[in-house]
């Protein structure tokens, strides 16, 4: 973090954005703003290099074809994955939980260089995933269940060196068992919402990791409404 703001970029919006996961961002940013910590978002579009100077990166969905522009831009400007080496926090959702992977195979059955960033791998699976989810946290890595929407057809395997940001009670996530996958700094997941509004939890966790300092908790009581109207719209 530089002395005077917490930089969060938000990566290629313009690609990966279909279902407004540029929210999270925001979220990141009016959070750490309501306690006092001083935040600005850095927009990279498709054909700007990517800075390995900010604090968080925040990557979002999108189609098939899409992904596949925006990982190839992403390893001819490879910011991202230096700044990942020096411990910078990165969210990925949903083509983001894909790319940052080994390799991912898409519906075609074409198999793409992924940027290296979590021991995982994907491939389409036979029927799309659509509806809300709901998983219980993993490890003890956050409190609350974790809720979003998920679309996607991909399924994904995670490797050693990766463990499951949650396990699944109710959708497919990343198989049908568990959903999304941490590993370092790093924390990915299929669920829309945007997911950070859906679980300020996970925008804490970050803001934490980013700061190195516990944040403050936070009075807001549609937040908490809009979390049990999920859960019960989800059957819990």
């Amino acid at each position: 973090m530089s002395a005077s703001k917490v930089s969060i970029a938000l990566v290629l919006p313009d690609l990966l954005g279909t279902y407004g996961d540029f929210g999270n961002a925001v979220v990141l940013e009016k959070r750490m703003a309501w306690r006092g910590i001083p935040a600005e978002i850095v927009t990279i579009r498709f054909g700007e290099p990517v800075p390995d100077s900010c604090d968080i990166y925040v990557v979002g969905g999108g189609e098939d074809t899409a992904q596949t522009l925006a990982v190839r831009h992403l390893r001819d400007h490879p910011g991202m994955q230096r700044a990942a080496a020096r411990g910078a926090v990165i969210l990925g959702v949903c083509a983001g939980i894909q790319i940052f992977g080994e390799h991912f195979t898409r519906a075609d059955q074409v198999t793409h260089p992924g940027l290296g960033l979590i021991d995982s791998t994907s491939h389409a699976g036979g029927s799309r995933a659509i509806g809300e989810v709901i998983a219980t946290p993993a490890d003890g890595l956050f409190e609350g269940l974790l809720t979003g929407f998920e679309n996607h057809q991909g399924r994904t395997v995670l490797g050693p060196s990766a463990r499951p940001l949650a396990h699944v009670k109710v959708g497919t996530g990343n198989d049908g068992s568990v959903e999304g996958a941490v590993q370092g700094r790093i924390l990915c997941t299929y669920l829309h919402g945007p997911v950070l509004p859906r679980n300020p939890q996970l925008a804490d966790l970050l803001i934490e990791w980013a700061t190195g300092t516990k944040p403050a908790p936070l009075d807001l009581p549609a937040v908490t409404q809009l979390r049990a109207e999920r859960a019960r719209a989800a059957g819990i």
